[in-house]
């Protein structure tokens, strides 16, 4: 049996204080991976940064348009993110810049305070991006790594695929060379396609078709290709051929051969409180994205992932991109996969394929005044299919009804409001199904094994075996909190109700967090039993439990004798409680000491 004396080392349990190395490696983490850059690793992270380079080119241009912004500041995300990201994140393989969903909801979020790609709209962009990033930063000093864990995958999953067939829709107009207003719902959207569908360019189109078809095959052949950027190349091609002036076929105009310029959000009380809430959006989808990314390639690399310094490395790079034109960035999966694939060993990786980005903008920018806009339609059409993930929405189908409403909801509220809700109601949803399963935790009913020397406790359903008549012994498994205590209260009364039964052990083996309004409880049942001549007893309590119960007064409530660490000290001292003559007339002794009463009681 525990005691409070032999239990003093709980509470007088100090932790190590960090030291200055400890503090340093917090504030400044690629010291950690710096001194193993050799010159080898340089040069497998220069051919890694180079493939990176090439293949971000035409993301960069995609993702902007689709968030509603100037195509170059695609490109400024992808130079500056990377690189701050890289130093302050925890992530070896990572690569950070601008993405389909964050750049989704960049543009629903702010097109309805501004006009898509003007200065304003700009500027609100940069605004928003800063404050992601302070939400961001403020989460990893916080240590709030964890809180990306209650965000379940389904949800992830379900947005995307919404986030696909809107960023689908959106391009419909430009691939089918429509004149359609800009920012319109998805069902306005397809209704105006679908009424206007006499009026398609055909010229247009078969640049889109053109595009999509070699960026598809391309891939086919070979991941590593650029297929995005050969897929563009011959959009352009095609397009100059026919004469991309005479047959009202749109271009995409010169980018600025510069590097990305300083930039100032705006920081008047009235806007941070306009866009706070959607900033928050950004954030928390930018979270949930740059850490389920790296730990998706942590576990092909080995690596251990810090969350919260992955919180920290994502809010610095919005808040530094801010200042130099970038918009909101997160993990890119793609870069990411390629990163790794291409052999790249540090962080440097990131960085070089920012500073090559940086090299071939100075040198190709002028050549995006020949894309034409039907290409750039016919990419992002490509990069939207790839975000939709069959192999985990048919699993989900398969697996889970709860899974599957939590799937349906995010869905289509993605589709038909405003996405920044839809990311919340989804979350709200996987919080709520997550209660209602834990606030009914599982009771087992346990009884010795007698066919076993140490009679191990056994579930009577998985064996049938014989209960002693008068202790009931259960096994609660998951936790005692406020959501659980009425269901587990019910239980343990409806399982002691006109059964005679005054006695319960609880074994607590699989019982991992009490809160106070569960330890409230167990007092209650335990004063009941003792009202009723009997008592609640609690076997195998992990010793944080047990000092929680200890700092708050209920093990002294309930008595200290009523706690047990071994099983035979459990069974002993709640024999000597039982009534003896109903032992010795048991039909069924399943316990050392009944069969040792009755056969002193049959010699006697």
């Amino acid at each position: 049996m525990k005691s409070l004396s032999g239990n003093a080392s709980l509470f007088n349990h100090t932790e190590r204080q960090p030291s200055l190395a400890d503090r340093l490696m917090a504030l400044l983490p690629f010291l950690l991976w710096l001194p193993r850059v050799s010159r080898k690793s340089l040069q497998q992270d220069l051919m890694a940064g180079l493939t990176g380079a090439v293949v971000v080119l035409p993301q960069g241009v995609a993702f902007a348009t689709i968030a509603g912004m100037p195509p170059q500041y695609g490109l400024y995300t992808a130079m500056v993110t990377p690189i701050i990201a890289a130093l302050f994140g925890s992530s070896r393989h990572l690569v950070s810049g601008p993405t389909t969903a964050i750049s989704i909801v960049v543009f629903s979020s702010v097109s309805q305070y501004a006009t898509p790609g003007t200065p304003e709209f700009v500027q609100l962009v940069l605004t928003m991006t800063f404050l992601a990033g302070i939400y961001q930063f403020a989460f990893g000093v916080a240590r709030l790594g964890v809180l990306v864990n209650f965000v379940s995958h389904t949800v992830v999953v379900a947005f995307t695929a919404a986030a696909a067939i809107l960023i689908g829709t959106s391009q419909m107009k430009h691939v089918l060379g429509l004149g359609l207003e800009r920012g319109h719902s998805f069902a306005d959207t397809w209704l105006g396609v679908f009424q206007n569908l006499g009026q398609v360019n055909g010229y247009v189109l078969s640049i889109a078709a053109a595009t999509l078809t070699v960026a598809l095959f391309s891939r086919t052949l070979s991941r590593r290709l650029p297929h995005l950027l050969l897929g563009l190349v011959t959009g352009s091609l095609v397009a100059f051929f026919i004469g991309a002036d005479s047959h009202q076929v749109a271009l995409v105009g010169s980018i600025p051969s510069q590097l990305p310029p300083f930039s100032s959000p705006q920081f008047g009380m009235e806007t941070i409180r306009m866009l706070a809430p959607q900033a928050f959006a950004v954030a928390l989808l930018g979270l949930i994205e740059a850490v389920s990314i790296a730990r998706s390639v942590a576990t092909r690399s080995g690596q251990r992932i810090d969350g919260n310094q992955e919180f920290i490395g994502q809010g610095l790079s919005n808040i530094v991109g801010s200042f130099f034109s970038s918009y909101a960035g997160s993990g890119s999966f793609t870069r990411s996969g390629i990163n790794y694939d291409s052999g790249a060993k540090t962080p440097i990786s990131a960085i070089f394929a920012a500073l090559i980005l940086m090299v071939i903008v100075l040198l190709v920018a002028p050549l995006t005044a020949y894309l034409p806009v039907a290409a750039m339609g016919g990419v992002i059409l490509l990069v939207a299919y790839n975000l939709v993930d069959m192999h985990h929405i048919k699993a989900i189908f398969h697996t889970s009804r709860s899974e599957s409403a939590i799937f349906l909801v995010t869905f289509i509220s993605t589709l038909f409001l405003e996405l920044e809700f839809a990311i919340y109601i989804g979350v709200l949803l996987s919080l709520v199904i997550f209660l209602a399963k834990t606030s009914k935790p599982r009771l087992t009913t346990l009884a010795p094994d007698v066919a076993q020397k140490q009679r191990t406790f056994t579930d009577i359903e998985t064996k049938p075996l014989h209960e002693c008549g008068q202790l009931k012994v259960v096994r609660v498994d998951r936790s005692i909190y406020f959501g659980s205590i009425s269901y587990l209260q019910l239980k343990l009364q409806t399982m002691t109700a006109g059964t005679g039964i005054r006695h319960v052990l609880l074994v607590a083996s699989r019982i991992n967090y009490i809160d106070m309004a569960g330890a409230e409880m167990l007092l209650q049942e335990a004063d009941r039993l003792k009202a009723a001549g009997g008592g609640l007893y609690v076997y195998g309590l992990k010793d944080e439990l047990w000092e929680f119960l200890a700092e708050g007064g209920y093990l002294k409530r309930m008595g200290a004798r009523y706690f047990f660490d071994k099983k035979s000290d459990a069974i002993s001292a709640i024999y000597n409680k039982l009534d003896h003559k109903l032992c010795q007339r048991c039909p069924s002794p399943v316990f050392v000491e009944c069969k040792r009463e009755q056969e002193q009681a049959a010699t006697a």
